[in-house]
């Protein structure tokens, strides 16, 4: 069976968003550019860890190669609804980083949901040459969202990450569960609504 690569390298716009009112939210990272419009689903766990990665991933880089970035913007940026329509895709399962020294961009791969756990790697491209015996392409046969950004774009693309994270329910101040607008009921509270 084929498999599509979708690249954008770079992208007009790559963000991530949610369709649905909270506590029932679809998380989405949606690429646009060149005409094209690819959304892929994932989990708002997924989406939190890919923004806390992503600026891990800033700070080896800095640290290692010297790149500079830019630094963090009391502007809000892209702060508009996903695209539509919003057709998913596919289902992430495994997402995968890189820092490209040669360009000094930020390579971000979401791969397909297929029978392996998902996980987020963190690496570097210049170590590709060391590896290419130990480490096969995983899921060679899966779709996937290949996204090339720059570090501004990066650190706009982690901020916004952020702000639709925490955009969802407030939390309970008593056991740090969401709230539903009719309440919860609190385990701290013995079960009485809340």
């Amino acid at each position: 069976m084929t498999h599509q690569v979708h690249a954008f390298e770079p992208p007009e716009r790559f963000v991530a968003g949610t369709v649905g009112p909270p506590g029932e939210r679809a998380f989405y990272l949606q690429a646009r550019g060149g005409g094209r419009l690819v959304s892929v689903a994932l989990e708002k766990v997924q989406v939190s860890l890919l923004a806390e990665k992503l600026e891990e991933l800033l700070t080896e880089a800095q640290r290692r190669f010297g790149v500079d970035l830019p630094e963090l913007a009391p502007v809000i940026g892209d702060n508009e609804p996903l695209d539509t329509p919003v057709d998913e895709e596919f289902r992430v399962g495994t997402l995968g980083l890189a820092f490209d020294v040669d360009t000094a961009t930020v390579v971000i791969e979401a791969i397909a949901a297929g029978e392996v756990e998902p996980e987020v790697e963190l690496g570097d491209e210049d170590d590709e040459d060391e590896d290419d015996d130990e480490d096969e392409e995983p899921d060679e046969d899966l779709d996937r969202l290949r996204v090339r950004l720059t570090p501004q774009a990066t650190r706009q693309f982690i901020e916004r990450a952020r702000r639709v994270v925490n955009a969802g329910r407030p939390p309970c101040p008593l056991c740090g569960q969401p709230l539903d607008p009719a309440g919860h009921l609190c385990p701290r509270h013995n079960g009485y609504h809340r």
